[in-house]
């Protein structure tokens, strides 16, 4: 038997198990919520890269810091992918992010909003400073959203889970949670990126 042959069951079972009476809870909605919640941001007084940061945000399932730091540098729109460098990532782990039609569309949106020599995606009031978390999460307290930035990641993966068939470990790489187990990690070659993309897009479409 191939030693480095592995099974989805295998990565689900080694994924880490959440002792829900320890974990701190971040406010989030209902996943049939989460369209009102952006349709509410784009009708607002907010600036359109926050706008447009937010929804980003939402759709890729990221935490605030990784959309409100991206940087042109990190996307290939040719081949719809945006690459978090480890640097940025909770984990210290590369992660790639498929992009959705409408991610794209974000995107080409916020190229207008590219400023000097200014990498940054979404500009904060000056070019060369990123939103502030607080600047998102004031909006949604201000439009009287009852959530948190983080929280959507929480509303991704209930709409995942109960909502579709597709696997827990997509899902669970998705959110770019790590495998704990040493030995079960080793067999995981593969980010399941063709997987995750079919399960971004079915997210992007169902929020739309």
């Amino acid at each position: 038997m191939n030693p480095y042959h592995y099974t989805p069951d295998a990565i689900g079972q080694a994924l880490p198990k959440h002792d829900r009476s320890k974990v701190k809870h971040r406010k989030a909605l209902h996943y049939d919520k989460v369209a009102d919640a952006i349709r509410k941001v784009h009708g607002s007084e907010a600036g359109i890269a926050t706008k447009l940061a937010f929804e980003f945000l939402v759709l890729t399932a990221t935490r605030s810091g990784e959309t409100r730091e991206a940087v042109w540098s990190e996307f290939d729109l040719d081949k719809k992918v945006w690459t978090i460098p480890a640097d940025r990532m909770k984990a210290k782990k590369p992660h790639r992010v498929p992009l959705s039609d409408r991610c794209l569309a974000i995107l080409e949106r916020a190229k207008a909003l590219k400023q000097n020599d200014s990498d940054l995606v979404f500009p904060g009031t000056r070019a060369d400073k990123p939103l502030s978390d607080m600047t998102l999460s004031k909006l949604m307290k201000e439009l009287a959203i009852p959530a948190v930035p983080h929280g959507f990641r929480s509303s991704f993966r209930d709409w995942a889970g109960e909502q579709t068939h597709h696997p827990r470990e997509v899902i669970e790489f998705a959110l770019s949670h790590v495998i704990k187990d040493k030995a079960e990690a080793a067999y995981a070659r593969s980010d399941l990126f063709e997987k995750r993309r079919a399960l971004m897009t079915d997210w992007a479409e169902y929020i739309i």
